[in-house]
């Protein structure tokens, strides 16, 4: 049996607030042109429980009826066409994860599958990562801990030995459900909430990922 680690994606590895929010208001031009832009903010606040839920809000903010199956694929082509035109990784992300080597590594993510892929794929970390899932993958989609169960069992871990690595309050329930230790990316999307939500331990930089496997009762959180 094995130390796991688990992370989001959106706001924990990597920072894509710019292209998400282009491609949500580029979809809402093609399918009502002149619709005002929404402000890359308010579009990175409706990030997080996945690309139906994140048009749904887009639709609502912007007053428009159509319906978020309608404009979903839209929104994916889209954001295909400028998946890596400003999205990185965050800064320390890429020098943490070799220091991981004794942890085995997957991705969970409510962002579609095959886009996170190649997105870690062109950032070049991919390989550094035994799973990377989205919600097409797994039965059920963060907050549902199905997924992250099902990596624990997989990737020959126990739920004790694993930790969830988000920036949100979805990643603290879904590892909460898992009976999984959770570490809070405080670089990300919504530090505020994030610290509302209590995970076991909150890192304020890349470089404290060292600390997962370290009993939290025994850890300073920073």
């Amino acid at each position: 049996m094995g130390r796991l680690v688990v992370f989001d994606l959106d706001g924990t590895l990597v920072d894509s607030s710019r292209d998400i929010a282009s491609a949500a208001n580029a979809a809402l031009q093609r399918v009502a042109p002149g619709t005002p832009e929404i402000p890359m903010p308010v579009v990175v606040s409706f990030v997080g429980e996945g690309a139906r839920l994140l048009i749904e809000r887009a639709l609502s903010h912007a007053g428009l009826s159509l319906s978020a199956d309608e404009v979903l694929p839209v929104f994916l082509d889209c954001y295909r066409e400028r998946l890596l035109a400003t999205t990185r990784l965050y800064d320390g992300v890429a020098e943490a994860l070799p220091a991981l080597h004794d942890r085995t590594l997957a991705v969970l993510t409510n962002k579609p599958g095959a886009l996170s892929r190649a997105i870690l794929q062109g950032l070049g970390i991919a390989s550094r990562f035994a799973r990377i899932w989205g919600p097409e993958d797994v039965p059920a989609r963060k907050p549902d801990p199905a997924g992250l169960l099902r990596l624990v069992a997989e990737l020959g871990s126990r739920s004790e030995q694993a930790w969830m690595v988000g920036d949100s309050p979805v990643d603290v329930r879904t590892a909460r459900a898992a009976g999984v230790r959770v570490a809070g990316a405080l670089w990300g999307l919504d530090p505020a909430a994030l610290r509302a939500a209590a995970p076991d331990l909150l890192l304020s930089h890349p470089r404290e990922l060292t600390a997962l496997g370290v009993d939290p009762a025994s850890s300073a959180v920073c």
